[in-house]
């Protein structure tokens, strides 16, 4: 994000702290198509999509005052709101269950509807960079990776699923954890 939308976000989440619904309208217009689609591509279900996204303002709205901007910026303050909340979702449906394969690289092409060149530029950019990043991964890790941030199983329900140990499960995920983050630390 650039400098100016991040100070617009913590002006807007200023205001919202003191109940201005207003604030929480203006807030809502510029982020709620971007949050929609992350919960839209976890979910892949548009229904329980619009209803994650209710909660996800509902918990802005109710825990504003939860948000610490040395930990980082407010888009990705909501973007982890979301995708607990989406997650928490496909858990009590049961969603994991489903057979259909998850592309991890789709989850980076998230349309960004932005009229600003720069910013465009700067999100392929970034887009294509975690791709790539991914791509240094073994299948199994990505394998991993793609089930516990994607679909939400934990490290456990991972062992169980591959029919592997817990031990293996951590060590690969660790490591490709680490992979990504000596691969993405500039964008970290």
């Amino acid at each position: 994000m650039t400098e100016p939308d991040v100070n617009t976000d913590l002006l807007l989440l200023e205001k919202i702290s003191e109940k201005d619904t207003n604030a929480l309208s203006k807030f809502y217009d510029i982020h709620s198509r971007h949050i929609f689609s992350l919960i839209f591509y976890i979910l892949k279900n548009e229904s329980e999509a619009e209803d994650v996204l209710q909660e996800v303002f509902i918990q802005i709205w109710d825990k504003v005052n939860t948000y610490d901007k040395s930990l980082g910026s407010p888009i990705s303050w909501i973007v982890k709101i979301a995708r607990n909340k989406a997650i928490d979702r496909l858990r009590s449906k049961s969603f994991k269950k489903r057979t259909g394969e998850t592309d991890i690289e789709r989850f980076y092409d998230i349309a960004d509807d932005s009229d600003n060149p720069e910013k465009h530029a700067d999100s392929k950019k970034h887009r294509a960079e975690i791709a790539d990043a991914l791509k240094e991964l073994k299948d199994d890790q990505k394998e991993l990776i793609e089930f516990a941030y994607f679909r939400g199983y934990s490290q456990s329900e991972l062992a169980e699923h591959f029919k592997i140990p817990l031990g293996t499960v951590k060590t690969r995920m660790r490591t490709a954890m680490m992979i990504l983050r000596n691969k993405l630390k500039h964008l970290i």
